[in-house]
């Protein structure tokens, strides 16, 4: 993979990992743009690297909710850090059975469909127009709704859809207040992805060459530096209950790949 491709789309990946315009579908419309002729494996590798550069922005993000997490599990108590870690358990159980017993057909999704990629940004951009009219809470996740955003967690998994996109605009839509909601979303990804790349490794589906390392380290940084401004930026605009604009953007996107497959 070239270099400057690789750049733009660790930047793609940083920006729409936690901008609720789905990462996914925006390296599918990034690849095709760009003429990205990656091996099915090579891709595979680039794509594990960059959801391990977002994952590690997240961590920097929420250091501190993440180490009060682990001090409040070694205490072994119910307190607030032992069920807030198991919201984040149950969320989660969606989206892993999914991955373990339907990759094959998730797989099937992924391929340049820019017109599939298109409809589910239309969805997405409705439940952002949805989530941004909710009144404004206090409420807590509670533990039957961790199970709820963890569906649309899974759901997400489709290219297209936003994961943060669907997750927070889940939680807002069930009464959680909205800067908790991202906090949630943005957390519970994080065991997620970590998983994701140790079945890969495990698996032998992932082998590095000498000539991928630059690529791979550039857009790992890419990724990474994109990935703490998005998280930031992201955060704020959920407060100031700003969804709107990302879901305007999500039509327009969604109506020109689709546009695009139509009149090509």
């Amino acid at each position: 993979m070239e270099i400057i491709k690789a750049i733009i789309l660790g930047i793609i990946q940083g920006l729409t990992e936690f901008l609720p315009v789905s990462s996914s579908g925006h390296l599918e419309l990034g690849n095709a743009i760009l003429g990205n002729t990656a091996t099915g494996e090579e891709s595979l590798i680039f794509t594990v690297v960059l959801h391990f550069a977002t994952a590690l922005s997240t961590i920097v993000i929420f250091r501190k909710d993440i180490l009060e997490i682990i001090q409040g599990l070694l205490k072994f108590q119910w307190n607030e850090q032992t069920q807030f870690t198991v919201k984040i358990i149950l969320s989660m159980i969606p989206a892993v059975i999914i991955g373990l017993f339907f990759e094959a057909e998730l797989e099937q999704f992924f391929g340049g469909s820019i017109a599939f990629v298109g409809v589910m940004l239309l969805i997405t951009g409705v439940l952002l127009f949805l989530a941004d009219r909710a009144k404004n809470t206090t409420k807590n996740v509670s533990l039957p709704n961790s199970i709820l955003i963890g569906i649309s967690q899974a759901i997400a998994m489709l290219p297209g859809i936003s994961r943060s996109g669907a997750t927070i605009s889940t939680s807002v839509l069930l009464g959680v207040d909205k800067t908790k909601a991202a906090r949630f979303s943005f957390l519970m990804v994080i065991p997620l992805i970590f998983g994701k790349i140790g079945k890969d490794v495990l698996s032998g589906d992932l082998s590095l060459e000498s000539t991928q390392i630059i690529p791979l380290s550039v857009g790992f940084i890419a990724a990474f530096i994109s990935g703490l401004f998005a998280c930031t930026w992201m955060i704020s605009l959920v407060k100031k209950s700003k969804l709107s604009y990302f879901a305007y953007y999500c039509f327009i996107v969604g109506f020109i790949a689709i546009g695009y497959t139509l009149f090509k």
